[in-house]
């Protein structure tokens, strides 16, 4: 006979349960007062409160949403009970729950090879900066991309690509480092020959071809260009030099001053030899020639809502805002590395620098001379040197960076946790996406102990219409999808 089971006998341990204060900014998703607290087991992850959220007595979605969860800036990748263990809190503890939208990652959807080396690229679009600049004169459908190549030309394609144009004629007779859209008609160019050139872009009717004519060639710098910005608008080009000089230019024929005689290539030749190296464009200097720096001028850029300031990086471990009206240095923001690429930000209506640099990270930080404090986090998680930046085009809190570590990654600055004592204090944030490079991924990018190798990352753009550009050491122009990557505020 089977003998009863002792009533008195303890069951199975309850599971231990966790309060949750959920919280959003996002209205259509907002939960109705009185249900934004719930119990929730401690071993539950990030899948499990996705389906409380939608249930019926939370949200009660016709559809199921996918979540992401932030804690005190942090995405949650594990357990809430992993959570609470790793930062030393209670079970009791009463945790604020941030809840967004799930993102789409930024998947893979294009490549376009190169002859040799890809140093830089740019993007033409309706949302890109050039496009607006262009107003009525940009062509619905003309979005191209623009690759400037080691190889020392320009080329620009479209979305097919396909290449529309190639600078071939007037060209630069050393790598192209540098360059950008001025309009849908205009281009700027630098590179190793120490010149800046500008050219004219024109397309057919039809649009499946075109032509770059060089229109003017800029010359002062005594070293090869590094780094290069323009401002549309006012026909401003920046340029950044390695020997820690920042050039300002116009694009305007007849205000640019003239050249220095002495630097004009042929400057000491015969006459007969002179006449087998005139340039058909012509030849001018700078409206200025700062030095701001004491190593390489690495990269260069306008404010973005003021043309008359710009911000310079260096490889002296510095950031410096100058003032284009004096030529004068207004402010100087000193790191802890050797700085190799920059861009702005403006988060919380104030702007922010971000710098990539030798060491493997990003420091964001505030150029206002007034600030409490210039650093204001880190961006740690590339294996190797951080050669390129870019802005997301449609929020203030997200960018994307290139690594000679062979990666892209996607920041979001409102994912941050506090620096711990080997990180040297502060705030931390890590990359939300790695984008790989596909070459990588075929196995075609060399084997080697050093990351990247072979499929370093030397330029990056982020563009509403194009997406995530990116171009370097595999000789590929790489496009990953843009859109809703990270959740909107």
């Amino acid at each position: 006979m089977d003998t009863p089971m002792d009533m008195g006998q303890p069951g199975a341990p309850e599971p231990q349960q966790v309060r949750v204060n959920f919280t959003t900014t996002s209205p259509d998703i907002q939960l109705p007062e009185g249900r934004t607290q719930l119990l929730v087991p401690a071993d539950i992850k990030r899948y499990g409160l996705s389906r409380v959220l939608n249930s019926e007595s939370m949200l009660n979605t016709s559809s199921p949403i996918p979540f992401d969860f932030l804690i005190n800036g942090s995405y949650l990748r594990t357990s809430i009970e992993d959570y609470l263990k790793a930062n030393g809190l209670s079970s009791e503890t009463t945790i604020t729950v941030q809840y967004v939208r799930s993102l789409i990652p930024p998947v893979y959807q294009a490549s376009f090879e190169h002859d040799d080396w890809v140093s830089d690229i740019d993007v033409l679009s309706e949302s890109a900066r050039a496009g607006i600049w262009s107003g009525d004169k940009f062509a619905t459908g003309q979005d191209r991309i623009l690759s400037a190549s080691y190889d020392g030309l320009l080329r620009i394609w479209n979305n097919s690509g396909t290449v529309v144009a190639t600078s071939s004629i007037g060209g630069h007779s050393a790598s192209v480092k540098a360059a950008k859209f001025l309009s849908a008609s205009q281009v700027a160019s630098a590179g190793l020959d120490r010149t800046v050139r500008i050219w004219k872009y024109t397309e057919s009717d039809n649009f499946l071809s075109g032509t770059l004519k060089p229109t003017l060639e800029l010359y002062d710098h005594k070293t090869g260009i590094e780094s290069l910005d323009v401002h549309g608008p006012t026909g401003r080009v920046l340029s950044a030099a390695s020997d820690g000089s920042v050039g300002l230019w116009t694009t305007s024929k007849t205000s640019a001053p003239a050249a220095s005689a002495t630097l004009i290539p042929g400057a000491n030749a015969n006459a007969s030899k002179k006449r087998k190296i005139t340039s058909s464009a012509p030849q001018r200097g700078p409206l200025s020639m700062m030095q701001p720096h004491t190593s390489a001028a690495s990269a260069v850029l306008f404010d973005p809502s003021d043309a008359t300031v710009a911000y310079s990086a260096s490889q002296d471990h510095t950031i410096r805002t100058l003032d284009l009206t004096t030529s004068k240095v207004e402010n100087v923001i000193t790191t802890s590395h050797p700085l190799l690429s920059l861009c702005a930000l403006q988060r919380n209506s104030s702007r922010l620098l971000a710098a990539g640099t030798s060491a493997r990270h990003i420091t964001v930080a505030d150029p206002r001379a007034n600030a409490a404090a210039t650093s204001v986090m880190t961006l740690r998680g590339h294996r190797n040197m951080v050669g390129c930046l870019a802005a997301a085009p449609d929020n203030d809190y997200s960018l994307v960076s290139g690594s000679h570590d062979g990666t892209c990654r996607i920041w979001d600055l409102r994912s941050v946790r506090a620096a711990t004592k080997a990180e040297g204090g502060g705030a931390v944030s890590e990359s939300v996406y790695v984008v790989e490079r596909e070459t990588a991924k075929a196995g075609k990018a060399k084997s080697s102990d050093v990351p990247g190798r072979g499929a370093k990352v030397f330029g990056v753009a982020w563009d509403r219409s194009w997406g995530i550009v990116s171009a370097g050491e595999d000789r590929q122009v790489q496009i990953n999808r843009g859109r809703d990557l990270l959740a909107a505020e």
